[in-house]
């Protein structure tokens, strides 16, 4: 990244919460030079204040990229301060959820090249995955560009249309919170049948985390990795004719639950 376009042209990043501050580190890490980083903020956390990026000072007239990471309720307060940028080479990508591109453009300018993008919060230990979507402005370009940015803290998938992005929300965006309930409650399951409340967590813990590793690591689906640990009348079975149990188990409970999500973003889309 120390020759590409980004660090010759300059990068701001609008917000560096936590997950401004995730991306950041990673881009730091694949070489992207300080200097080259303008980020407003109105907290800095000490970490920030001593990368040696331009903080809160006056920004390029025209960057190479413009990252938008506040909280979409503060969207319509800090965007018009980037107006100028817009209708121009500079490219902006949004991980604010609930903010369409149709909204980003009608403060940006309708030629302004806009990414939108749904990262999750795994992104914090560069294990996330983002799905991004560009509009018309945007261009092959700008899309592989936001691509080698956002890949500094995880996967990258492209969509094929915006409206995707809500099912994204539900499944990947809001998942991670999906997967922190299930080792709380698989732990609590663990004490009520008589184990210490910090080896029931542990085990909880490792379980998920190890399941996901070998799903990812696997060639095999989930359903054949299902399959493999469960043996004919055994333990495990017990289990999943509960959780796979049509009307109140994983399928319904979870298609309900995503389904909510994608329905929030929505609502958040239409104000």
């Amino acid at each position: 990244m120390k020759d590409s376009r980004i660090a010759q042209g300059g990068l701001v990043l609008l917000g560096c919460g936590k997950m401004g501050s995730a991306m950041l580190a990673g881009w730091l890490a694949r070489d992207l030079p300080p200097q080259a980083v303008w980020v407003v903020d109105p907290n800095p956390s000490d970490w920030l204040r001593g990368t040696g990026v331009h903080l809160n000072t006056e920004l390029p007239e025209t960057p190479a990229l413009v990252l938008v990471a506040v909280k979409p309720q503060m969207m319509a307060e800090a965007l018009p301060t980037l107006r100028a940028m817009g209708n121009g080479r500079t490219v902006f990508v949004s991980v604010a959820a609930g903010i369409t591109i149709g909204g980003l453009s009608a403060i940006l300018g309708a030629q302004t090249p806009i990414v939108r993008a749904m990262p999750n919060t795994p992104a914090a230990i560069s294990q996330g995955i983002t799905a991004i979507v560009g509009n018309d402005a945007a261009g092959t370009q700008a899309l592989e560009e936001a691509e080698t940015l956002l890949s500094a803290v995880g996967d990258v998938i492209r969509l094929t249309e915006e409206a995707q992005i809500d099912a994204v929300t539900g499944v990947s965006g809001s998942g991670p919170a999906y997967v922190f309930h299930m080792i709380e409650t698989m732990a609590a399951a663990g004490v009520a049948e008589g184990l210490p409340e910090e080896v029931a967590l542990q085990l909880a813990t490792a379980t998920v985390a190890g399941a996901g590793a070998l799903a990812a690591a696997s060639d095999e689906g989930p359903d054949v990795l299902r399959r493999n640990v469960t043996s004919p009348n055994g333990t495990t079975q017990a289990a999943l004719e509960v959780l796979m149990e049509p009307q109140s188990g994983f399928p319904a409970l979870l298609r309900r639950a995503v389904g909510a999500a994608a329905d929030r973003s929505r609502e958040l889309a239409n104000g």
